[in-house]
């Protein structure tokens, strides 16, 4: 068996490195004596052998109780080298506490420091050992790459450490930093080479071959410049995923993962913290819709954190709600979720629901999303969006629920499409019950598109890469508002705790995305160039498109609130009665399939189309 494998194995064992201190700390207590008083040190010999084995033990027994023994040397990092450092000068102290009150032997001060130190040499040196046998046999099977490391803080440290110790196919060759005080200094070994304006330069002088990300804090216009500087140059580029990695010790090599989408849009996630004082989903019974769709599942899984006594994951797909109700039973999920399959707009089983589960908290997700689908489904689009979301608001009322929330979209202002139309009027349905319940708090919540949801044009886009492409664009100029699925969700619960009832909350979403920049963008990180190995192919505007989206109909009418990325505007109140004749108007479109897209846009003045 060769060294490596056979120290490796010894290092695996406590009991094998406890004998091994004992045998080293007599050692160095040996030299303590013999360096002070003589070699043979025969009137000493008594006193030896009483310190040379008192001292040992105690210091094997401490190191035992607190763990030291458990401890794989060959990934120790400094945190473990300063463990043990104070546990063995615990131990001496320790020792030498007990030999004054028992006076056990005489221990000269000068033998006391040599014994200390060549222990602490001795001791320390076996374990750094394993580290070296480690670095020293290791062969790697394949040509390692070089690897330059951007951020020389923590993250990049423990990065840098991690590739060194393992035999995968990254090799660190420095780092780079914007911090000018550690330019030419080294972190972990490695130089600190100089600083991102200096990356290309910097890359072609030391013939790297990947770019390592290790600043978990960097927002998405930091690592597009850095994605946009390396990808002419065909060089690899990954990153260190988040802090919360590092908070649980899960930085790795595996824990390095490719440069995705999300991170070079510039979205910077929402993060909430919802004060006890406010938090209305602890202990209460909370429905649900659409709870096996990207939003709705999200929401599940983030309302679950918030720990409510009961949960109802409603959705009309089964296979959606199967499959999340397996991944929160893979989770060991602790908070009731129950499943229900059911439609929204089924009047009989909704009160059923809302009557027998005493629901107190409803988000509402439930929705016909696809535009140009829902252009051929007038209807269809109706009876899911306005029909659903007047039955579930008005069961929200009528069973005394606290709050609602509804979640809309941008299409909704101005709406050109029947799917943003019937959103549109899906508030209005809103402003209505909130106006019939006003114990209940209605609000609605606007975004635009999200990454990674079922409806996503990134899907598609992957798709046709994948098969060589060309991928298609309907207009280049084409523009839309990104932002990602937890961020997304997180709004829609931050929104149930600042709402009082009939607001509209949208976020501010930050710069809308040109399509084609984004096609562009998916064909790079595929390790293609546009336009040159993948097309990018323009197809025409579809039914119900727009070049570009709003977020408000009045500007002036929206206002901030207490989080920075959130405004506000009021669904207006008012009497029922003095607004349109939504019921009897929906009723009749449902009735008469063929009057249904004239009712729409009866029931939405503003709804232009063509």
């Amino acid at each position: 068996m060769p060294l490596k494998d056979n120290w490796r194995k010894i290092s695996g064992k406590g009991y094998v490195i406890a004998l091994l201190d004992f045998f080293l700390l007599s050692l160095a207590v040996y030299l303590g004596y013999a360096i002070r008083l003589g070699i043979l040190i025969p009137k000493y010999i008594d006193d030896w052998l009483k310190v040379g084995f008192t001292l040992p033990l105690m210091c094997a027994l401490v190191f035992w109780l607190s763990g030291q023994y458990r401890t794989i040397w060959q990934h120790a990092g400094t945190e473990d080298y300063s463990r043990f450092l104070w546990l063995y000068i615990v131990s001496v102290l320790a020792f030498l506490l007990v030999n004054s009150i028992l006076r056990l032997a005489v221990f000269p001060r000068t033998s006391f420091a040599i014994s200390f130190f060549a222990g602490l040499f001795l001791c320390g040196g076996l374990r750094f050992s394993w580290l070296m046998a480690k670095s020293i046999h290791s062969t790697p099977k394949t040509e390692r790459l070089r690897t330059l490391i951007v951020g020389a803080g923590e993250a990049g440290s423990f990065l840098a450490r991690d590739l060194m110790r393992n035999e995968g196919e990254l090799s660190p060759a420095g780092f780079i930093d914007d911090d000018e005080a550690k330019r030419g200094r080294q972190v972990s070994g490695l130089k600190v080479f100089g600083n991102t304006s200096e990356l290309r330069e910097i890359v072609e002088r030391e013939n790297i071959h990947v770019v390592l990300i290790a600043i978990p804090s960097a927002n998405g216009r930091k690592i597009r410049e850095i994605y946009d500087t390396l990808a002419p140059m065909n060089i690899q580029v990954r990153i260190l995923p988040s802090l919360r990695e590092i908070a649980d010790g899960k930085i790795s090599v595996s824990g390095v993962r490719k440069v995705r989408l999300e991170d070079l849009l510039g979205r910077e996630p929402v993060r909430i913290s919802l004060d006890p004082s406010v938090n209305y989903i602890q202990g209460k019974r909370v429905l649900i819709t659409g709870a096996g769709g990207s939003i709705g599942s999200e929401i599940v899984r983030q309302v679950i954190h918030n720990r409510p006594s009961e949960i109802f994951a409603l959705g009309h797909g089964e296979q959606s709600i199967y499959l999340l109700m397996e991944a929160l039973n893979r989770q060991g999920v602790d908070v009731p979720v129950h499943p229900v399959i059911a439609d929204v707009a089924d009047d009989t089983a909704m009160n059923s629901l809302f009557e027998a589960g005493k629901i107190q908290v409803v988000f509402h997700a439930a929705a016909h999303k696809h535009v140009p689908l829902m252009e051929y489904c007038p209807r269809e689009a109706m009876r899911v969006n306005d029909l659903g979301t007047r039955t579930i608001a008005r069961c929200s009322g009528k069973y005394n629920a606290e709050r609602m929330v509804m979640i809309s979209t941008d299409k909704a202002v101005n709406p050109s499409s029947i799917m943003g139309a019937t959103k549109r009027l899906a508030e209005k349905i809103l402003e209505h019950e909130q106006a019939s319940y006003p114990e209940t708090k209605y609000m609605a919540v606007r975004f635009g598109n999200v990454l990674g949801s079922r409806g996503s044009v990134i899907p598609k886009f992957e798709e046709q890469i994948a098969s060589g492409g060309p991928v298609t664009v309907t207009h280049p100029d084409m523009k839309r508002y990104f932002m990602l699925i937890p961020e997304a969700v997180s709004l829609v619960i931050q929104a149930g705790a600042l709402g009082h009832g009939g607001e509209l909350f949208v976020l501010d979403m930050g710069e809308p995305v040109i399509i084609r920049e984004m096609a562009e963008l998916l064909i790079r990180l595929s390790g293609y160039e546009p336009y040159r190995d993948i097309n990018i192919t323009y197809t025409g505007m579809r039914p119900g498109e727009k070049l570009y989206e709003e977020l408000f109909y009045d500007e002036n009418s929206v206002h901030g609130t207490l989080h920075p990325k959130i405004f506000v505007s009021r669904i207006k109140s008012g009497n029922p009665e003095n607004s349109p004749d939504i019921d009897a108007n929906l009723e009749y479109a449902l009735r008469y399939p063929g009057e249904a897209l004239g009712i729409l846009k009866k029931l939405v003045p503003e709804f232009t189309h063509e």
